[in-house]
């Protein structure tokens, strides 16, 4: 399978960075299935620090090292997603012992909806209901070193405003 990560550096061997940000499934390494995803990653990066280029960088996952691995998996938006979600981005110290976390991406649109609910307008229910009909991208989220060594870097291109 492959895997792309946008990024403003070429990264041949990833490693496990503390955001200075809450991310939807904690710190580590993300990455996605979709190179357009990547490609917007990296581009929103790259205006946010007026940079005029920036990378995605593609891998290859060994699948089959993924079963050694203490991973939880989110096929769509579920109850348990979201509240692995939120507990990730507004539980301060929060850290979980996955070594891999899939599912999908929490993306702008998402957290629109994801702030109806905070705000008591949207019921849980009503707010799954609502992400089911978006269509979203997958992530993947390596939380570990052990994680990591399931990924194999294989080249970057390079992307320019």
């Amino acid at each position: 399978m492959i895997l792309y990560h946008g990024s403003l550096e070429r990264i041949e061997t990833p490693e496990i960075r503390v955001p200075n940000r809450t991310l939807d499934y904690g710190a580590g390494f993300y990455a996605t299935t979709s190179f357009e995803q990547a490609e917007e990653w990296v581009r929103r990066r790259m205006r946010e620090a007026f940079a005029n280029k920036g990378y995605v960088n593609e891998y290859s996952l060994n699948t089959e090292s993924l079963e050694h691995l203490n991973s939880l998996s989110f096929e769509s938006p579920t109850e348990e997603w979201l509240d692995f979600v939120m507990r990730n981005r507004t539980e301060r110290g929060f850290t979980h012992d996955y070594d891999v976390v899939y599912g999908p991406v929490a993306n702008d649109k998402v957290y629109a909806a994801f702030a109806l609910y905070e705000g008591g307008l949207l019921s849980k229910q009503n707010l799954i209901a609502e992400l089911k009909t978006y269509k979203l991208v997958d992530q993947y989220l390596f939380h570990t070193p052990k994680a990591l060594e399931a990924i194999s870097f294989i080249k970057a291109k390079t992307i320019l405003l």
